[in-house]
């Protein structure tokens, strides 16, 4: 047991550097998957963000919410009609979107926050005009595309110490307009926006991985590009590289795609020199195995 309690000492310790490294920094989390129904993932995840906060980082927290809004669908029997794939949201579904994005999941990661000490709010895109948007396809009805972003509102809950919890529910240009917006790229919209020092998506994967199945911990956008067009990044990841791509292009300083289902995640991310997942970021290594800038 004393071995573990040195054990525990020392990596306080070696985290000193990374501690100071992201002091003031604005880090976007995309939070989902299996986690949010999962009590005790959502409060080991609510205590990590409140320690990133209590160590002067500012945590955004985007989070999505499918399976809940699939759910609430059936009970009130909205059949969903799908469009090469993607369901289409019309009126009546953007309207359950709504409550479910904005309320119930919103208003459970703000309470497990505050359950772990910290300072949340939760809000949505519609929030001060935060997330203003366009259809992504007219044919998927009430789908959005973030076209206008205004994140002073997150910057003045900066200072007021609060911690921001994202529903990716955007307003559009129209009166009363609503629109569904895909959770990572809310995130990614939001980081940009920002020009948050990380955009970290939490998956049920554990990162991009190469042609021969292993996790690659760091790429260059040219390396994102390559296994997209060769075929490695298929499925689901490829909204995720595409979102991380967008958001490095418009001033995120470096983008990590990991498994949220790993304890810490977070935590071992940003305070370990190793860090988890697949980084993307522009410029090369430097300092650290994970290209680190201290």
């Amino acid at each position: 047991m004393n071995r573990d309690w040195i054990a525990t000492a020392r990596t306080l310790s070696e985290a000193l550097p990374y501690l100071q490294r992201y002091t003031g920094a604005i880090v976007v989390i995309k939070f989902g998957g299996n986690a949010m129904g999962d009590e005790a993932a959502m409060a080991d995840f609510a205590r990590d963000i409140v320690l990133m906060k209590q160590v002067g980082v500012n945590p955004v927290v985007v989070h999505g919410g499918g399976p809940m809004i699939n759910e609430l669908l059936g009970k009130l029997g909205i059949e969903s009609r799908f469009v090469r794939g993607k369901r289409v949201t019309d009126a009546a579904t953007v309207e359950v979107v709504e409550m479910v994005l904005s309320g119930l999941v919103n208003k459970r990661i703000v309470q497990a926050i505050n359950d772990q000490g910290g300072r949340a709010v939760g809000i949505s895109g519609k929030d001060d005009d935060l997330m203003v948007c366009e259809a992504d396809d007219p044919e998927l009805g009430f789908v959005g595309k973030p076209v206008e972003m205004n994140v002073q509102i997150l910057r003045d809950l900066f200072t007021a110490g609060m911690i921001p919890v994202v529903a990716p529910v955007g307003t559009g240009r129209l009166e009363n307009e609503t629109f569904n917006v895909n959770g990572d790229t809310a995130a990614g919209a939001i980081a940009g926006a920002l020009t948050a020092d990380r955009l970290i998506l939490l998956t049920d994967v554990s990162g991009v991985k190469d042609e021969s199945g292993a996790v690659v911990t760091q790429l260059h956008p040219d390396q994102v590009r390559e296994l997209t067009e060769k075929g490695v990044i298929a499925g689901g990841m490829i909204p995720k590289t595409e979102t991380a791509l967008a958001a490095i292009e418009a001033g995120v300083r470096a983008v990590v795609i990991l498994d949220g289902r790993v304890p810490n995640a977070c935590l071992l991310e940003l305070f370990t020199e190793h860090g988890a997942g697949s980084m993307i970021r522009s410029t090369p290594p430097r300092v650290t195995p994970r290209g680190e800038e201290l």
